[in-house]
């Protein structure tokens, strides 16, 4: 992480080290956590600064990432202590300590992804593929570190209203000849960023049209109940 300090009151700022390449051009239809559509890839791409191979040395003897990264797109100058988390109907306001809201008082996030392979690319330089990603295309990239698993995971801990809606997942309806408009290699993971239930979850309208970008296709849909059905592709 590249940063300069402020001695006067305690700021600093932050640079990216590089932006994380996806499918994933809007914020509707974003899995809710990494690693639940592991299919999802991203191509992590570094800055001209710290394009330098050295610094990758060693990545490959470990399985899984952390990202930490900036929420680029819900900058405000102005931050509430509460936030009204989806998974809770969007009316009860939880502490924004207590939730992965985007809107806080610093917009960084933490994304946990698998190491599928480091490339060398002409042009980008090395470059990182990962998979199980949960970021908007071209979201920047603070500093990645890696996950040690005898110190980051803890199968005991308590998961709030989080932990409830695990396991929720809609069965996606994709006729053939619709799921036929995309590459064969985006198929796996735009039915499951579907079955995610990309809605609000105090949308439940079975008559309203939905529509979720992915891979430069409009992808259209309707929920009926814990049935998603889609209804068209439009193609780019």
């Amino acid at each position: 992480m590249s940063m300069t300090h402020d001695s006067r009151d305690g700021a600093f700022l932050v640079r990216p080290i590089a932006h994380i390449r996806t499918d994933l051009a809007d914020k509707f239809g974003i899995p809710r956590q990494s690693g639940r559509v592991p299919a999802l890839t991203g191509r992590i791409v570094f800055t001209p600064r710290y394009r330098v191979p050295e610094a990758l040395r060693g990545i490959t003897e470990y399985s899984h990432l952390w990202l930490i990264f900036d929420f680029s797109q819900s900058h405000r100058d102005q931050w509430s202590p509460t936030v009204r988390p989806p998974r809770l109907g969007g009316n009860t306001r939880v502490g924004v300590f207590a939730t992965r809201s985007p809107f806080r008082p610093n917009p960084i996030g933490l994304s946990c992804v698998r190491l599928e392979r480091v490339e060398d690319d002409p042009q980008d330089g090395t470059v990182l593929i990962v998979s199980g990603v949960d970021l908007l295309d071209g979201t920047p990239i603070l500093d990645i570190k890696p996950y040690l698993p005898y110190a980051d995971a803890h199968p005991e801990a308590a998961g709030s209203f989080a932990e409830a809606h695990r396991d929720d997942a809609l069965r996606v309806v994709f006729p053939d000849a619709l799921l036929a408009v995309l590459p064969e290699e985006k198929r796996e993971a735009v039915c499951a960023c579907l079955a995610e239930d990309p809605r609000p979850s105090y949308q439940n309208d079975p008559a309203r049209v939905y529509s979720m970008r992915f891979a430069g296709y409009d992808v259209h849909f309707h929920v009926d109940g814990d049935v998603l059905t889609v209804t068209a592709v439009d193609v780019p």
